[in-house]
């Protein structure tokens, strides 16, 4: 039997519409991945994977982190880096996905914004993805890899929190439309 830890209820997430929403979730970031290739993984000189701002979203439900997790690394098969991309930087998305969750009633503002929450994804793929990059030589200095990619990783989650709002508005109607159809 699953247990709760992380304050996650395991066992919800192996229903068959929490694991075809994770499915929607990692295709859907997948094809924006793909979509935006050459800002997705560096090619015109700056790496600023919008698909990220998708990170926010396992502040609304948990199915998320299963789908960002395997959505970034079927996208990461693709990255010109290879290996170390596709188990470091899915592990910076993972560990991102678990703390926005584990912060997602930290809100701030009258909006109630998560900006606690879009910081994981900015440190994680910063330090991380950073640290990769360098290795790989794309940066001289672990500091300047850093910098590079957790600015373009704030600049995908301020897209993600113009969005949240609205997003989160949509999915409480359409759970109340639900609950009252049943």
């Amino acid at each position: 039997m699953l247990k709760r830890s992380l304050g996650i209820n395991w066992k919800q997430l192996l229903t068959t519409r929490s694991i075809a929403t994770a499915g929607i979730i990692a295709a859907l970031y997948v094809a924006l991945t793909l979509a935006l290739r050459p800002l997705a993984f560096g090619e015109l000189g700056f790496e600023c994977r919008i698909s990220e701002a998708m990170t926010l979203l396992p502040v609304l439900f948990p199915e998320a982190i299963p789908g960002l997790t395997i959505g970034c690394l079927i996208s990461n098969l693709f990255s010109p880096v290879g290996a170390l991309d596709i188990v470091f930087g899915t592990l910076a998305t993972l560990l991102a996905s678990i703390l926005s969750w584990m912060t997602r009633n930290m809100r701030i503002g009258s909006w109630r914004l998560p900006v606690v929450s879009a910081i994981w994804p900015v440190v994680f793929n910063g330090l991380i993805v950073g640290g990769i990059l360098t290795a790989e030589g794309v940066f001289a200095t672990y500091p300047l890899g850093v910098l590079v990619i957790a600015v373009g990783e704030a600049i995908a989650l301020v897209v993600g929190l113009a969005m949240f709002p609205g997003l989160e508005e949509s999915l409480t109607t359409l759970s109340k439309r639900a609950q009252r159809a049943r």
